[in-house]
């Protein structure tokens, strides 16, 4: 046997054990040079609430695809969204941004949403930051989480969760109020 052949017996075999005792996933050890600087960042906690009007005269937010009646939980109806952020859970107290984003019904068998949002916040320490969130969102439950999974400005390389809990006590069918408790890791740069 040659040595070509030999190294390409080598190689197959291990290939084969590779392949028979590969795991799901597996930890890397792999650290990159801005690894450190993202661990050491700041944690922050931010809370507000956010607006969704409905109402006719000037909407925060409006379905953009509607899907047939026969669909349960009206899956695959999708809205767009630009609702208010404030510190308190009153529309009138101060604001500190906006909520702009996607979300739609995406679950057959219950409520279950997809969220794409950004808060952009446009008032206090954070002004012109954002912080992106993406997940899934269980509208019937109380502490709901999703990920946090980027951010912009003081928020670069942001990584978290939001806690979203809706205000049923004070909403209404044309307001609805939630209340969102986010915990991130970010950069400790200034922007």
């Amino acid at each position: 046997m040659g040595l070509p052949h030999a190294l390409f017996l080598l190689f197959s075999l291990t290939l084969s054990l590779i392949s028979t005792h590969a795991s799901f996933s597996h930890q890397s050890h792999i650290e990159l040079p801005s690894h450190k600087q993202h661990c050491a960042g700041k944690l922050t906690h931010i809370h507000f609430f956010y607006h969704d009007i409905r109402n006719d005269n000037s909407p925060s937010i409006v379905q953009i695809v509607e899907t047939p009646k026969n669909v349960p939980n009206g899956f695959g109806s999708t809205f767009v969204m630009d609702d208010v952020m404030t510190e308190g859970p009153e529309l009138g107290s101060k604001r500190v941004g906006r909520a702009q984003g996607l979300f739609g019904l995406a679950s057959l068998e219950d409520l279950g949403m997809f969220m794409l949002t950004n808060f952009a916040f446009t008032h206090g320490h954070y002004a012109g930051s954002t912080l992106s969130m993406l997940g899934r969102n269980p509208i019937t439950d109380q502490n709901r989480e999703m990920p946090i999974v980027g951010g912009t400005g003081a928020f670069r390389f942001a990584t978290g969760y939001a806690i979203a809990n809706s205000l049923h006590s004070i909403s209404t069918p044309d307001h609805f109020v939630v209340e969102y408790n986010i915990t991130v890791r970010h950069s400790s740069w200034d922007h």
